[in-house]
Formats: structure tokens, C-alpha cells, sequence
């Protein structure tokens, strides 16, 4: 028997910055994904508790995306990318098991690279945890068709307990960073949302636009905005430099115990991605303004691709939030000792 256990995460500042190569200051949370069963055989088998269709299909699938269950697509192009990147035909076997979640679905807060994660450890990848995000981040590219970054994979495998992690997507450089007792991070779901056919390709394609022109944004500043006609570009450019920054002066927030400003910087970023990169709704700018006014909120924003999802609070010890869970910075993945 084997049970490999992912979590889920969430964002505190730096969204759409991961897929130029910027910078990320994200939690794995407390809220996992398992997969547990048995290798062997020629088939990959597992049962969802959260969905009355099984998925059953032989081994190697050849095309991910045509798997039924939806769900089930994770999973598939998890084995496949191991089948096509592996030396020894062992690491293709099948696997008959369950799938289990506290992560909500649909929330942002990246239940599917939970899951991805976790079907790779019980499949026997290889758990070294660079290799793991990027296999596991191919299989997301090859199941859904969506040019996303590595910020879901690597943070679900390298979380520290008691810390969130300031991510370099560039150099894939992760450094812990600890969070105080006088914070807690709350989580509050406001709409279902799908990556999948969203604006969220199109964003992609505008970030590389303005790389086209400008250079790199994890490198270009504020003064070479202008070099941008195109207005829309010279938005989207404007939210990743600044959300850059802002992911730098949060650590350094975080870091001296300076949670009010952290809380501000968080607001701002909300602010950059409902004004200059057009993923918020007016749904979640209410949930946002609705948390700031409650006492004890240091500061809120949206969490996740947006289009939906969940909004995040920074908060004192104690305070009540109607409808949200307070979530723990939570350990990386792991395959379970039974």
C-alpha cells in the first residue's frame, strides 16, 4: 500500500508573475490531496471521492486530453510524463487506488497541482523536488492546454511548516520565509472558477509580448513602460514589474515583523490585478473591501489566476471572518509512511 499526501496553496502576493520568470511569496496550506493504493499491473485505476466516475485506462495513454473523467486528465498526463522521461519501463507501471481532498476544487488554491503531485509520488517519481515540479507542471500543460507556470508544483512540494516561500521562478531559488504568531492567513471562497477557457492564456500571451519589446520583466523597471504602445501590454507589463517589487517588500514585511505594511502591500497588489491586469470581478473587489473593513484585517486581495476563486486575509490571532477557514503553512509533499 501507498498513500503520497500533496497540499494545496495559496498566494499571499505575486500572481501572474511566475510564467516571466519573476518573483512569488506563496504557502503550501493544510489542506492536502491523497492518493493511496497499489502499484501493479498495466493500468492506472483510482476511484474520487469527490466524483462518481472512475477513471480506468491502460497504460501509456497517448493522448492525456482525451480522458474521461475530466479529472482523471491530471492523472493521465502525470503517467505519461513519467513514462516519456524515464529510463526504467518499472516507472510505467500501473496503479489501482483512491483519490482524496480537503483542497476545495475550483477555489484557486491549486487542487489540480495537488493533485499532479501526489499521483506522481505514488507512481515512484522521482521525488527530487525541482524535477518533480517540472514534470509535474508539463503534465498540467499536457493535460489542460494551458501555458501556466511552476508556482502551484514547486510550491506544493517544497512548503516548510510554519513559513511561506519566496519563489524565483527563474532560478527555481526557494527561500523560506517565517510567518509571525501575531498573523494568521485566512481563506474565503468567493465564485467556482476554471483556468481552462479563461482570459488566462491571453495574458500569457500579452506578458511575452511586452518581453518582445522590452526585454524580460522580471528585469525591466517602470521606465521602459513607455516603450509600450499598445496600452493593454503596457498594463499587463505594469502589474508584473510592480508585482515584483511588491513580492520583495513583502518578504522584507514579513521579515520585521511589520504586518500592517504587509497588509498594505497586499491591498496594492489586489488593486494591480483588478486595474492593470483585468482579473478580478466585482464580486471579489467586494469580498476584498468587505475584509479590509473588519478589525483585525492587516489586508486582503485575490489569490490564485483569478476569474473567480478565493480572496486571502492577513489577520490578527482570533478574528472571525464569516465563511472563511484560517489555513497553516503546511509541509511539502511526501509519500506517507502506512
Amino acid at each position: 500500500m501507498v498513500t503520497a499526501r500533496a497540499p494545496g496553496r495559496v498566494v499571499l502576493i505575486g500572481d501572474h508573475t511566475d510564467y516571466t520568470g519573476g518573483l512569488v511569496l506563496s504557502m503550501a496550506i493544510d489542506r492536502f490531496t491523497e492518493v493511496t493504493g497499489h502499484p501493479g499491473g498495466d493500468r492506472l485505476r483510482l476511484r474520487s471521492h469527490d466524483d462518481a466516475e472512475a477513471l480506468d485506462i491502460a497504460l501509456p495513454t497517448p493522448d492525456p486530453r482525451a480522458v474521461q473523467p475530466a479529472w482523471g486528465r491530471y492523472c493521465a498526463a502525470v503517467a505519461h510524463e513519467i513514462a516519456q522521461h524515464s529510463s526504467s519501463a518499472a516507472a510505467i507501471g500501473g496503479f489501482t487506488g483512491t483519490v482524496s481532498t480537503t483542497v476545495p476544487i475550483g477555489a484557486g488554491l491549486s487542487s489540480s497541482a495537488a493533485l499532479e503531485v501526489a499521483t506522481a509520488l505514488a507512481l515512484g517519481a522521482d521525488p527530487e523536488p525541482l524535477g518533480l515540479a517540472q514534470l509535474c507542471q508539463r503534465a498540467e500543460h499536457r493535460a489542460t492546454g494551458l501555458p501556466s507556470g511552476i508556482l502551484d508544483q514547486l510550491t506544493s512540494i517544497c512548503g516548510v511548516e510554519g513559513h511561506a516561500l519566496r519563489l524565483d521562478c527563474n532560478t527555481l531559488e526557494r527561500t523560506p520565509v517565517a510567518l509571525s504568531d501575531r498573523a494568521q492567513v485566512q481563506v474565503r471562497f468567493v465564485a467556482h472558477r476554471r483556468l481552462v477557457g479563461s482570459p488566462y492564456a491571453e495574458r500569457v500571451a500579452q506578458c511575452a509580448a511586452a518581453e518582445a519589446i522590452i526585454g524580460p520583466l522580471r528585469l525591466a523597471d517602470a521606465a521602459l513602460l513607455d516603450r509600450l504602445e499598445d496600452t493593454v501590454v503596457r498594463r499587463r507589463a505594469r502589474h508584473v514589474i510592480s508585482e515584483n517589487e511588491r513580492v520583495r517588500a513583502f518578504a522584507a514585511a514579513l521579515e520585521h515583523d511589520d504586518l500592517g505594511t504587509a497588509g498594505s502591500i497586499m491591498v496594492d497588489g489586489h488593486r494591480s490585478l483588478r486595474d492593470d491586469f483585468d482579473t478580478s470581478t466585482a464580486e471579489m473587489d467586494r469580498a476584498v473591501d468587505d475584509l479590509c473593513a473588519v478589525r483585525g484585517v492587516y489586508g486582503a486581495r485575490m489569490t490564485g489566476g483569478g476569474f473567480g476563486g478565493c480572496v486571502v486575509a492577513l489577520t490578527e490571532p482570533g478574528v472571525h471572518i464569516p465563511g472563511a477557514w484560517v489555513v497553516r503553512a503546511a509541509a511539502g509533499a511526501a509519500v506517507v509512511e502506512p
